[in-house]
């Protein structure tokens, strides 16, 4: 393990040492909707529609019979809700027929169903079972690339190998979600709290902001 990734880790252990998903769930299928929902969103707007959903639908099979248009409405504060609202039922449909309503632990299976991509994929099948995974958002790309862990023209998939190169296998869901809690809260899009970064010595963008 380099020099850089050493830091990296032992500053996110110091910040978050027992990070988890904030999306708010009851039930395996619940996480992978919030999840696909995330998308182009926070997950604090996530958490304020999927509450409102869930109470509505509290089942898969009550979600599969729910009405598209009432669905919009629920979710109408996220971004592209048109679209969602289609998956989570199509989502809802496929788990109850092909899947018999269980999420499968298998990221390959879950990308067959409509709205999920590998992201989804590795969140879902870290937190619900544990599968050592690295899942790239655009908090995980941010940081990632301010600490030139990665180049800057990388995209989602070359992040996540090089990602997965660099880290220990025992620490990838760990360190996904520590990523992700960093660059919410401190390595932020806009305003990164710099002068105060730990890692602010080893980051590309330290003289930028």
């Amino acid at each position: 393990m380099n020099k850089k990734v050493a830091l990296l880790l032992t500053v996110l252990d110091s910040k978050f040492p027992n990070p988890a998903t904030e999306l708010n769930y009851n039930k395996d299928y619940e996480l992978l909707i919030a999840v696909m929902l995330s998308a182009q969103t926070t997950d604090r707007r996530v958490n304020s529609v999927t509450n409102k959903l869930f109470i509505r639908y509290p089942t898969l099979k009550d979600l599969n019979r729910a009405d598209e248009k009432d669905i919009k409405k629920i979710i109408r504060a996220i971004g592209t809700y048109n679209r969602k609202a289609y998956y989570i039922k199509e989502i809802a449909q496929d788990l109850i027929i092909k899947y018999k309503g269980i999420v499968p632990n298998d990221k390959k299976e879950l990308m067959k169903l409509k709205g999920i991509g590998i992201k989804t994929a590795n969140v879902v099948t870290s937190v619900l079972f544990k599968e050592p995974s690295i899942a790239v958002d655009t908090h995980v790309k941010r940081v990632s690339k301010r600490l030139g862990l990665v180049l800057k023209s990388d995209n989602e998939f070359k992040i996540e190998k090089k990602l997965m190169k660099i880290i220990d296998k025992k620490y990838w869901s760990k360190v996904h979600h520590q990523m992700v809690l960093f660059g919410r809260y401190h390595c932020k899009a806009k305003k990164p709290e710099c002068n105060n970064c730990l890692l602010k010595d080893i980051c590309n963008e330290k003289d930028k902001n």
